[in-house]
């Protein structure tokens, strides 16, 4: 039956909200496809503003795919400001898509992308905007089914009774069997309704339905134990991978945006997952193994993805993208291709250690000279150590030293405040690396206009890493020590007016971090602060760390548990996490020895990269069938720093 666009309803409102035009779509490589045509429907929501949702690659990439299969619909979809909320409210009007501006309802898949957990009470006005009943089990089946994803969803227990469904890794593939699983469902003519669906789609193995499994506490507050409670239900739900990136080269037709967007560039993942064994990154634990990308398929979809959107500016996308191993190929022949087009490309990602200005100067030969970025990540030795960020700070004034002499001028450090065993001594030394950078550059260049900005991130302890266990540092704390380091950079008078400091409070972290290891609990938490105004808990005008401290005291006020339970408490080996049934892969013997290595200061143990070395077994090619894959020689050193 066709479902008519609700476009002549929002289009009156539309003059009385900021920014109006990104509610319209009909952006250049947009998709409309007949409603009757279609077996399967999907909504494609990344629950932020159009503006940092529209570049997201995992929704454009499924997008793209699931637009190619016929039979098969998809639509994007984003959180609208609270100011267009209130409107459609008052006059009725549900959450609808982009593309066509259909409502959420009237679709078969709401899939839902998780990058960060501060998105939780999007989702919700979301589902209530579009008459979708918030919880689960309230759904029956004339709702689509909400299944979400994301590296966020590693953990997804805070949110889980809002959820149909969730799939772990990556999408490309899955997304397709789940459609073929629909339409032949469908075709059956759904045989046992919405829950014999749940059910086959729980029996791959490959997607946790959260209601299928069952959760009880001990008398402390900690984790019992999981266990499925109907037949067929797998006791651990696996990740994706998907293996051999050049058969999958999306996206090829890249959304080109009609309102202002945070990127507006041809992205190109050359490579996925990190093997760098930094104890801290999600993303790199969680997306293993290293699959990389042929230089020949990159460049085919350099060339295709421009000619389709008219970008001038292509990026070089990965966790670490000076490491792919034929990085030096990929960049001098991108610029000798694109020479005198005003085509710049970029590497968003670029360590220290894989950097040289080799590669700098190839990546601006056709664009402006803007400042380089480096993440540290710690400010002492020691500090380093621990995290295994193996950066010397030998390695990063040669690094500096080098830019500076080849012409540039500014230079980016990214640290972290609130690491595991970090006194305020480490956090402190990095005004003097600051300070080094600014005096090095000074003595290569003879100039006085060097500039370093340094930008500082809370640290947030993350599932399926070793430092999962750890106690999150207290805002307080964590507040206190960068009080301290932006006092030390201001009473200098010879570099400090040279150095910029940018920080986020806290407080912010605090939250993350207890959405980020929270259990289902939670999720009366996350429904108390939404139904008292909380949306975009990502934008620092609209998050309230009052509302939230208040919902944990009230809601959580019969259990044994609160908000330093879940953030500051570090954990022991043998409790059980609210991820323990949801497999990346990872050995947990291994990462508790990991966390465990960590924990030695400056004696701390060093985990190599094994993309270059002996495997150290973290479990994930042997449980995940598979292994890594490099274009490059065998073995090859990375990208050796060298002064030009």
């Amino acid at each position: 039956m066709t479902v008519e666009s609700v476009f002549p309803q929002l289009e009156a409102l539309l003059p009385h909200v900021q920014k109006p035009i990104q509610y319209v779509g009909g952006e250049l490589n947009s998709v409309v496809k007949e409603w009757d045509d279609a077996e399967v429907r999907w909504a494609l929501m990344y629950p932020d503003a159009y503006e940092v949702g529209v570049p997201n690659q995992g929704v454009q990439i499924l997008y793209e795919i699931l637009n190619e299969r016929e039979g098969v619909l998809a639509e994007r979809a984003y959180a609208v400001w609270p100011d267009l909320e209130k409107l459609m409210r008052e006059h009725g009007v549900p959450h609808f898509t982009v593309d066509s501006h259909r409502p959420l309802a009237a679709f078969d898949v709401l899939g839902v992308s998780f990058a960060s957990e501060m998105g939780y009470t999007n989702l919700l006005t979301a589902l209530d905007l579009a008459g979708i009943p918030l919880h689960a089990v309230d759904r029956t089946d004339e709702h689509p089914i909400v299944l979400a994803g994301g590296h966020a969803m590693f953990n997804p227990e805070p949110i889980a009774d809002f959820l149909d469904a969730v799939v772990l890794g990556d999408g490309e593939e899955i997304a397709i069997a789940i459609t073929e699983l629909i339409r032949e469902f469908r075709r059956e003519g759904s045989p046992g309704g919405r829950d014999e669906l749940l059910s086959r789609l729980a029996a791959t193995g490959g997607v946790y339905v959260p209601k299928f499994y069952d959760v009880t506490y001990l008398p402390d507050g900690r984790i019992e134990k999981y266990v499925p409670n109907r037949p067929g239900v797998p006791w651990r739900v696996q990740k994706h991978t998907v293996m051999n990136l050049d058969d999958w080269p999306y996206p090829k037709n890249p959304i080109v945006p009609i309102a202002e967007s945070v990127h507006e560039r041809y992205s190109v993942e050359i490579f996925r997952g990190c093997t760098r064994g930094c104890r801290f990154c999600q993303a790199g634990m969680i997306t293993r193994p290293v699959r990389e990308r042929s230089e020949k398929a990159i460049a085919a979809m350099v060339d295709h993805g421009l000619r389709s959107s008219g970008f001038q500016e292509v990026g070089l996308l990965s966790l670490s993208s000076a490491d792919h191993s034929q990085i030096s190929e990929i960049t001098k022949n991108l610029a000798d291709r694109y020479e005198g087009t005003h085509t710049g490309l970029s590497l968003p990602s670029t360590r220290v250690d894989a950097f040289n200005i080799d590669l700098a100067n190839e990546l601006t030969r056709n664009g402006r000279r803007s400042g380089l970025t480096f993440a540290p990540e710690g400010g002492s030795e020691r500090m380093r150590r621990v995290i295994n960020k193996m950066v010397t700070e030998e390695d990063l004034i040669r690094t500096v030293t080098a830019a500076y002499a080849a012409g540039w001028r500014q230079v980016k450090l990214y640290f972290m405040c609130g690491l595991p065993t970090e006194e305020d001594a480490d956090v402190l030394a990095i005004a003097d690396l600051a300070r080094k950078v600014i005096k090095t550059g000074r003595e290569v260049t003879g100039r006085r206009d060097i500039r370093c900005t340094v930008s500082i991130g809370g640290f947030v302890p993350k599932p399926h890493t070793p430092f999962q266990w750890a106690g999150q540092a207290p805002h307080e704390v964590v507040d206190s020590r960068l009080r301290k380091l932006r006092d030390a950079l201001r009473s200098d008078r010879e570099y400090g007016k040279s150095i910029g400091l940018r920080y986020h409070e806290g407080r912010p972290s605090i939250i993350e971090g207890l959405l980020s290891r929270g259990d289902r609990r939670l999720c009366r938490v996350v429904e108390r602060v939404w139904r008292e105004g909380g949306r975009f808990d990502g934008w620092s005008e609209y998050f309230s760390y009052e509302r939230w401290v208040k919902a944990v005291e009230e809601e959580l006020a019969d259990e044994p548990v609160d908000l330093d339970w879940y953030t500051v408490r570090e954990r022991d080996a043998d409790e059980v996490l609210p991820w323990d049934h949801l497999d990346a892969g990872l050995d947990r013997e291994w990462l508790w020895q990991d966390w465990q290595d960590a924990l030695h200061g400056e004696e701390a143990v060093e985990v190599d990269d094994c993309r270059w070395s002996p495997c150290y077994d973290c479990g994930v090619c042997p449980s995940m069938g598979t292994q890594i894959q490099t274009h490059g020689v065998p073995g090859r050193k990375l990208l050796p720093l060298s002064v030009v």
